[in-house]
């Protein structure tokens, strides 16, 4: 059997996926506009595509980082007057790349991808933690713009972490540096109580979005999730992002990028 080389496999690689990125979606190009720290590890860049896109609340764009073979997937917080905005956490080399990104620079994207939130005329709650206020942020401002009646709250570590240019009608730190003290789970039930909403739409950390979604189940409200998690390919080809949801009666397997990265609740098989 014939082995191949560690330097040929990540050539093949990088063919394949490019490959497969030309034939799923068109890689665009776009000009920086604006790259801004706001907060403590939070940073905000806007940036122009140069063929204007079609973005749903929900659904996220992949950035190609200098010369890493993967891209990286970031979830779109706004999109207005052609502008595209993303709110990332600096934690990796395609994240520092990123965030070294001068005004004038140019940006190599693939998207929009995965599926949005499904908006419905339903007085709704939305429900974010940390950098999953980025899509909640915009489908909170798609929501304002069609007039329906919403409440965003959130969650964060600390007062520091909170991202300047955003607003919520509520804020929670886990120390009680800002706004109510303590996990934005631990909330759930008393927002549910006292804004009677009739769909909830969150985004955050998976334990989160379980502890939301069962709360919600009790009260018999039906929830959407935008489930966070490390991807590799972004459109479904490699499996890496894998989750157990509920369908047809039975448990299948699915991919956060590409069945996702939203997802009913109550399909989804919580670990």
């Amino acid at each position: 059997t014939r082995v191949r080389s560690s330097a040929a496999s990540d050539v093949y690689k990088r063919q394949g996926l490019k490959m497969i990125a030309q034939k799923t979606k068109k890689i665009q190009k776009g000009l920086v506009n604006e790259l801004t720290r706001v907060s403590k590890s939070l940073y905000l860049i806007r940036f122009t595509p140069h063929t204007p896109v079609d973005i749903k609340p929900g659904q996220f764009v992949s950035v190609l980082c200098d010369n890493l073979t993967l891209r990286r997937p970031f979830s779109v917080m706004d999109y207005e007057d052609g502008v595209i905005s993303i709110l990332f956490k600096k934690k990796g080399a395609g994240t520092a790349y990123i965030s070294n990104l001068k005004q004038g620079d140019n940006v190599d994207f693939v998207g929009p991808m995965g599926n949005g939130f499904n908006i419905e005329r339903k007085k709704s709650l939305l429900i974010s933690a940390g950098v999953g206020s980025a899509p909640v942020f915009y489908l909170h401002k798609k929501m304002d713009e069609l007039g329906i009646d919403n409440f965003f709250a959130s969650g964060f570590v600390s007062k520091e972490e909170i991202p300047s240019n955003l607003e919520f009608d509520m804020i929670t730190t886990d120390d009680g540096s800002e706004g109510k003290k303590g996990s934005i789970v631990n909330y759930v039930e008393g927002l549910i109580l006292s804004f009677n909403p009739e769909k909830i739409y969150c985004c955050g950390p998976e334990i989160v979005l379980k502890l939301i979604v069962q709360t919600a189940e009790k009260h018999s409200i039906k929830t959407e999730v935008a489930m966070e998690k490390v991807m590799a390919c972004s459109i479904g080809v490699c499996k890496g992002c894998v989750i157990k949801i509920k369908k047809d009666g039975k448990i299948q397997n699915a991919t956060v990028c590409h069945d996702g990265p939203v997802f009913d609740g109550g399909d989804v098989v919580w670990q």
